[in-house]
């Protein structure tokens, strides 16, 4: 016959202490569950978003679609930086990855990244908002929730072609030279999307059977549209073209820009694609984007 050994409830409530995990007692007696650094929380109306070991929900910064800090000085009075050191897998809750993280210097220190998307608190005036609040979401048009699962980010940033000019876009979609940042869409990863000035609505005129021609502007291939809050989710669709789904936007297709990467595998805050081979002819997206014509 087997021995059975019971262990008093101190015994138990020390070992979690030790462990750092939380306990807690269910009718079939007590449970150990860990206490993460990092979580995944969900909403009603944002879906999962990423909070700490408190509960305190994590942002991006649209201006940060390079993967730099760009919130400096008074900014960070109201959106201090986020930071774990030597982050670990048994440190994340379920769904998340550690090789998802990355860290970066800035001038206050080092800064926790997610997806290249660098990671912040929200603080009106210096006051760190409530657990399980998400009242930083969608201020100004370029914070929001850090999600997992976004298919559409918006990125605040000044275009350079591959020309090497500098551009600024009317909210007719006109193009000229010029300095001044661009709010525009990207990918999770910060990867700038396209339109193809010539297609219509829901049709794709540059797409071939020919891999090769495809390359250069190739589809982002996705009928999923997770969406930053201030976007109207209902203005996304999808196509198929040649077998694969391909994302639109106000009925226009989606592509990427191949030289955007650079050799090292690059393209965060890269739009050179607006240049090529004239200024408006593979235009970026933005929010007020005009509507793709019937024909």
């Amino acid at each position: 016959m087997k021995k059975i050994i019971y262990f008093p409830m101190f015994i138990l409530l020390f070992v979690c202490g030790v462990l750092f995990t939380q306990c807690k007692t269910t009718d079939n007696g007590p449970v150990v569950t860990t206490t993460y650094l990092i979580n995944l929380s969900n909403s009603a109306t944002l879906g999962s978003y990423l909070t700490d070991k408190n509960g305190y929900a994590l942002y991006f910064f649209a201006n940060d679609a390079n993967g730099a800090n760009n919130c400096t000085g008074g900014c960070l009075t109201n959106w201090p930086i986020f930071n774990i050191d030597n982050l670990t897998q048994d440190q994340l809750g379920a769904g998340l990855l550690v090789a998802d993280f990355k860290s970066i210097v800035t001038p206050t220190g080092t800064q926790l990244t997610y997806k290249g998307w660098p990671l912040y608190y929200y603080a009106p005036a210096g006051i760190q908002d409530a657990t399980g609040m998400t009242n930083g979401n969608g201020v100004g048009g370029v914070w929001f929730v850090a999600k997992p699962d976004y298919t559409i980010m918006l990125a605040k940033m000044q275009l350079v072609g591959a020309d090497t000019k500098n551009y600024i876009v009317s909210p007719s979609n006109v193009y000229s030279v010029g300095t001044g940042l661009t709010t525009y869409f990207t990918d999770l990863m910060g990867r700038t999307l396209y339109s193809f000035s010539p297609d219509s609505a829901n049709i794709n005129k540059y797409t071939t059977a020919d891999p090769l021609h495809n390359a250069t502007w190739p589809i982002y291939p996705t009928d999923k549209a997770v969406v930053p809050s201030v976007l109207d989710k209902t203005l996304f669709g999808s196509i198929t073209v040649f077998g694969n789904k391909q994302l639109t936007y106000k009925g226009w297709p989606m592509y990427y820009f191949k030289n955007d990467v650079d050799a090292n595998g690059n393209f965060r805050g890269s739009n050179k694609g607006v240049s090529v081979p004239v200024p408006g002819k593979w235009p970026v997206f933005f929010k007020d984007y005009p509507a793709a014509p019937t024909k």
